[in-house]
C-alpha cells in the first residue's frame, strides 16, 4: 500500500523518479504534475518541459511489470494503434518515460463529441489490433486464469464485502455457471485482447483513439474487448446505440477477416457470456481494491455490473443457475447490506 500513497515509500520513489528524469536523462524539468492513478500500484506524472510534455510512469517492480508494458506497447504500435511510445526506460527501478497522448479520455470527450464517430474510431482500432494477432506473443487466456478471475467474485465481493459464504448447493450452482462461461470463452477463436478496452482507457487525440492501460494484454477470446467497450464499467449506453455499434463491429470484423462466429445469434451469445465472466470478475476486483488497496471509488460502480449480469442471465436458460444464485444470496442479505 505504501507505494501508492503519500507515505515515505512513495515519497522516496518520487525523489528517485525526479533524479532519473533530471540527472540521468538530463531533462530540464519545469514541473512534475500528478495525474489520475489507475486501479493498480502504478502512478503517472505529466512532465512539463519548456516546450513539450511527457508522461512519467512509476511502476514499483515488486508489484508491477514494466517489461509487459513495453512489450505490449510495441505490439500495439506495430498494429498501427496509437499507443504511447516508450521513449526511455529504467526497468530495474520501474520508471518509464512515455509520449503524452493528452488530457482527455473518451469518457470526457463523449460529453461534447459525436459518440458515433468516437466509437467508429475505437472499433476500427480494435479490429486492427485483432488482425495483428499472432499466437505465442502474449500469455494465453487459460482455463485456470478465467477461473481465478471468476473466483474474485465469491472471495472478495460475497465473502469479504457482504459477509456471505456459499452453501454447498450454491457452490454447485456457481461451479456450473463458471464451467459454462469458461467453456464458451475457450470455444471462441483467439486474438490479442487488451483486457480493459473501455472509454476510460481510450484517449481523445490524433489519431483517435490513443490506447492506454494495456499491460495486462493476453491472447484470448475474440469477443472480450468488444464486450468491454460496449458494456462499460463507468457508463451505460442506450440499447439502440449498443446494437448499432455491435452491428458495425460485426460487419467490419467479418469483412476484414477477424474470426468471429459466422452466425449472428451465436456471436451475440458468445459476447453476452464473455461479458458476464468479465462483469463478475470486475465486481470482485472492485471489492478487492477497496479492502486490500484502500481505493474506494470503484465499488460504487458494482450495481451497474449486477444489472449487466442479471439482464444477460435472464436471456439464457443455461444461465438460470446464476439468477437463482443471486436471488438466493439477496434473500440472505441483511437489510443494511448493499443489494445484489
Amino acid at each position: 500500500m505504501g507505494t501508492t500513497g503519500s507515505g515515505p515509500v512513495a515519497d522516496e520513489r518520487l525523489v528517485r523518479l525526479k533524479q532519473w528524469l533530471a540527472h540521468d536523462l538530463g531533462l530540464r524539468l519545469r514541473s512534475l504534475e500528478p495525474i489520475a492513478n489507475d486501479a493498480s500500484f502504478r502512478r503517472y506524472f505529466r512532465v512539463h518541459l519548456a516546450k513539450t510534455t511527457y508522461i512519467a510512469m512509476d511502476a514499483p517492480p515488486a508489484h508491477e511489470d514494466c517489461h509487459a508494458f513495453v512489450a505490449v506497447a510495441k505490439l500495439l504500435r506495430e498494429a498501427g494503434i496509437n499507443a504511447p511510445a516508450v521513449l526511455e526506460q529504467e526497468r530495474v527501478q520501474g520508471f518509464l518515460l512515455l509520449a503524452d497522448l493528452g488530457r482527455e479520455s473518451y469518457l470526457d470527450a463523449i460529453a461534447y463529441n459525436d459518440a458515433d464517430a468516437l466509437f467508429t474510431d475505437a472499433i476500427d482500432a480494435l479490429i486492427r489490433w485483432q488482425l495483428a494477432s499472432e499466437p505465442g506473443r502474449l500469455p494465453s487466456y487459460s482455463r485456470d486464469l478465467l477461473q481465478r478471475e471468476l473466483d474474485l467474485f465469491p472471495d472478495w465481493y460475497l465473502a469479504r464485502h457482504l459477509g456471505l459464504e456459499l452453501s454447498a448447493t450454491e457452490r454447485d450452482g456457481w461451479q456450473e455457471v463458471c464451467a459454462r462461461l469458461i467453456d464458451s470463452a475457450l470455444e471462441q477463436a483467439s486474438v490479442y485482447v487488451h483486457r480493459d478496452y473501455m472509454v476510460r482507457n481510450l484517449m481523445y487525440c490524433e489519431p483517435n483513439p490513443g490506447v492506454i492501460d494495456f499491460q495486462d494484454a493476453v491472447y484470448g477470446p475474440v469477443t472480450y474487448d468488444i464486450a468491454s467497450l460496449l458494456r462499460d464499467a463507468f457508463i451505460s449506453w442506450e440499447p439502440r446505440l449498443e446494437t448499432r455499434w455491435l452491428r458495425y463491429y460485426a460487419t467490419r470484423a467479418r469483412l476484414e477477416g477477424v474470426p468471429i462466429a459466422v452466425d449472428d445469434d451465436e456471436f451475440v451469445r458468445q459476447l453476452d457470456w464473455m461479458g458476464v465472466q468479465r462483469h463478475l470478475k470486475v465486481i470482485g476486483i472492485f471489492a478487492r481494491l477497496y479492502y486490500r488497496d484502500g481505493k474506494s471509488r470503484y465499488l460504487a460502480e458494482a450495481p451497474r455490473f449486477f444489472d449487466y449480469v442479471r439482464t444477460v442471465a435472464a436471456r439464457y436458460s443455461e444461465l438460470g443457475a446464476l439468477l437463482k444464485l443471486l436471488d438466493g444470496l439477496q434473500q440472505r442479505q441483511g437489510s443494511q447490506k448493499p443489494r445484489l
